[in-house]
């Protein structure tokens, strides 16, 4: 599931959770602008038609199939990487785990539940980090990206062991931004909104469809962002409707 050998002057980039949504519009995004994408996500086959769609356009892109869920997947992930490419640029944590549906107060949660958010939105993203950013560190370039949530802010009712998860990324990321910032390393927040996607779906099944942000478009915005990361303060959390995209007049 791999193209050609790509060219070097352009951006290594790693997408978790990148078979849906979110994630694999951004790897459309990031693949037409000449960035390299490997592509994580559990489900293979949805991964094969992400890669195929985007080497069959012209763009670069890899499969790693890993569960962030499985503690053993960051150590996995990073060594298929850097054998893919070498080194990783950009890592963007996309992959999320919701809990249990319908969602739970925090009384009715179990803390195996939390036990397992916490693994995969927060843990997993930590170890793959802490693989992958050494490298960033040496060569004084890099930028991590955690996808965030609203949820990381406002304490909604039923939404507490995945709120708490990703406050707790939110903060993991402005470490990383005070810790590694002198050494080149850029790490910064991106609130998507209120998504049309699967897993808001399996959150708010009755929500109105038509008033949700496509992923295509929140994925040009956070890709605007990875390709131009200083136009963004290192350590930020930034939503998605604050980012400003040039018009295609500007861009010319």
């Amino acid at each position: 599931m791999t193209s050609k050998t790509p060219a070097s002057s352009t951006p290594n980039v790693l997408i978790t959770g990148a078979s849906r949504g979110l994630g694999r519009a951004l790897a459309h995004e990031l693949a037409a602008a000449q960035a390299k994408v490997l592509v994580v996500a559990r489900n293979r086959e949805a991964l094969k038609t992400v890669v195929d769609s985007i080497n069959r356009s012209g763009g670069w892109a890899q499969a790693i199939v890993a569960d962030l869920a499985d503690p053993k997947a960051p150590l996995a992930i990073a060594h298929q990487a850097q054998a893919a490419l070498g080194h990783i640029d950009v890592v963007v944590h996309n992959a999320s785990a919701l809990g249990p549906t319908p969602l739970q107060l925090l009384l009715d949660t179990e803390a195996d539940t939390l036990r397992a958010l916490t693994q995969v939105n927060l843990i997993s993203p930590f170890e793959l980090s802490k693989r992958l950013a050494p490298s960033m560190a040496l060569r004084g370039r890099g930028l991590l990206v955690q996808v965030s949530s609203d949820a990381a802010v406002e304490a909604y009712p039923s939404w507490g062991a995945y709120s708490v998860t990703k406050a707790a990324a939110d903060h993991l990321t402005r470490i990383w931004a005070t810790e590694l910032g002198q050494r080149g390393v850029r790490a910064i927040s991106f609130d998507p909104g209120e998504m049309d996607t699967q897993m808001h779906a399996d959150a708010i099944p009755d929500a109105d469809t038509s008033t949700l942000a496509r992923p295509e478009e929140v994925a040009r915005r956070l890709a605007h962002l990875i390709l131009h990361p200083a136009s963004v303060a290192n350590g930020a959390r930034v939503t998605a409707t604050s980012v400003v995209l040039p018009n295609k007049k500007e861009v010319a």
